[in-house]
C-alpha cells in the first residue's frame, strides 16, 4: 500500500537504502568523534526500514545501528567508567528506537484505517450516486412517457372532439344562414374559437410528444419548434441545418429536443430575446446543437440566474454524453450541445 508524501520504492531498494544510510551515519558518526552524538540520524535508516519493509526489519536495523555506534565511539578512543555504564547507553538508545517504531507502528495502523474508511465510504458513495443516477434516469422517462401519454390523448381525443363539436357548429351555422337568421354570425365566431383551439391543443400536443421515431425526426420536430414556439409572441426563431443530420437513437433525439425547447422557452420568456437561432449540424467534430438569442444575456443579480431549466438541461446532455456549453452576455446568450462521436450517440441503457 502507498504511503502519502512518501516516495514509492521496492522492498528490495528499501533495504539497500537502509543499510547504506546506516553505513553512511555510522561512517559521519565515528570521524565526528565519540563527543557527538548521531543518534537521531540513525533514524533514516529505521524509518526506511519500517515504512517500506517490516517492523521486525526495522528492529533488526535499530540494533545494528546502536552497534555501529558504540563500536564507533571506542574505537574512536570514548571511555566508559564501567561495563554497567556502556550498556545502560545501549539499553537507552536501543529503548528510544523502540519507540520510535512503535510511535510510526501506531500512526501506520491510523492511516490504514483511515484508508479503509475512505475506502469503504468511496465506494458507498459511489454505489449512491449510481443509484440516483438510475432513479433520475427512471424518473425523466417516466416523465417523458407521461407527456407522450398526454399529447396522444390531446392529439386523438380532444383534437377529435374538438374537430367533430367544430364540424357540426358549422352544419349549424349553413342552418341558420339558410334560414337568415342574425345568430348565425355569433355562432360562426364560436365555431373559429373552436379551430383555434384545435390549432392550440395541437400545438400542445406536438411539444409534449415532438420526435417522430425515425432518423430524420428530430430535424422535422426543430424545423416545427422553430416554426410554432415563438409564433405568438412575435419572435423571430429560425432554424438552419445545412446537411441532413441523423439521429438512429429515439431517448438522444428527445434529449436533444427538449434541451432545445428549454432553451427557446428561456430566450424568449427570460432574455426577452427578439431573434433566436437553432443550428444543427455534423462535422468532424461530432453532431452539435446550437441556440443562440440576442436576448439581454444571464444576469449574475438575477435570483437564480442558473436555474432548475439549465439544471435538466445539463443532466439531459449528460445522459448522452454529450458536452454541455453555456455562453451569456450583454449580447446574449449561447446553449450548445455536441456528441463528439457517433459512437457516443447510443444513451446508456436504464438497468
Amino acid at each position: 500500500m502507498n504511503r502519502p508524501n512518501l516516495p514509492v520504492i521496492s522492498k528490495t531498494t528499501a533495504i539497500l537504502l537502509s543499510f547504506i544510510t546506516m553505513g553512511l551515519v555510522g561512517m559521519a558518526d565515528y570521524h565526528a568523534g565519540y563527543e557527538y552524538s548521531f543518534a537521531v540520524f540513525y533514524l533514516l535508516s529505521i524509518i526506511l526500514a519500517f515504512w517500506f519493509v517490516n517492523a521486525w526489519f526495522a528492529v533488526s536495523i535499530s540494533i545494528l545501528s546502536v552497534m555501529i555506534s558504540i563500536i564507533g565511539n571506542l574505537v574512536a578512543g570514548a571511555h566508559y567508567s564501567s561495563d554497567f555504564v556502556a550498556v545502560w547507553l545501549i539499553l537507552v538508545r536501543l529503548s528510544f528506537y523502540l519507540m520510535i517504531i512503535w510511535l510510526m507502528g501506531q500512526v501506520k495502523l491510523m492511516q490504514e484505517a483511515l484508508e479503509s474508511k475512505v475506502v469503504e465510504r468511496t465506494s458507498a458513495l459511489t454505489s449512491e450516486m449510481e443509484h440516483r443516477k438510475k432513479l433520475e434516469r427512471e424518473i425523466l422517462a417516466i416523465s417523458e412517457k407521461e407527456q407522450h401519454r398526454i399529447g396522444h390523448e390531446l392529439h386523438d381525443n380532444l383534437c377529435q372532439h374538438l374537430t367533430g363539436t367544430a364540424l357540426a357548429g358549422q352544419v349549424l351555422v349553413r342552418k341558420m344562414s339558410d334560414q337568415s337568421l342574425p345568430e348565425s354570425g355569433d355562432l360562426q365566431h364560436i365555431v373559429k374559437l373552436i379551430e383555434e383551439g384545435i390549432t392550440l391543443a395541437r400545438n400542445t400536443a406536438r411539444g409534449l410528444f415532438p420526435v417522430e421515431f425515425n432518423a430524420a425526426g428530430l430535424m422535422s420536430a426543430l424545423s416545427d419548434l422553430a416554426r410554432h414556439q415563438a409564433r405568438p409572441l412575435e419572435v423571430e426563431c429560425r432554424f438552419e441545418c445545412k446537411a441532413p443530420v441523423l439521429i438512429k437513437e429515439a431517448e438522444v433525439a428527445g434529449h436533444l429536443f427538449r434541451i432545445a425547447q428549454e432553451a427557446v422557452r428561456n430566450a424568449i420568456k427570460h432574455s426577452h430575446a427578439t431573434t433566436v437561432v437553432i443550428t444543427f449540424e455534423e462535422n468532424e467534430e461530432g453532431i452539435l446543437l446550437e441556440i443562440r438569442d440576442n436576448g439581454r444575456g444571464l444576469s449574475k443579480e438575477e435570483p437564480n440566474p442558473h436555474g432548475m431549466g439549465l439544471q435538466i438541461m445539463k443532466y439531459r446532455a449528460s445522459m448522452i454524453d454529450a458536452d454541455f456549453e453555456l455562453k451569456s452576455d450583454q449580447g446574449g446568450t449561447m446553449v450548445g450541445c455536441r456528441i463528439k462521436s457517433m459512437e457516443r450517440v447510443t444513451p446508456p441503457k436504464t438497468p
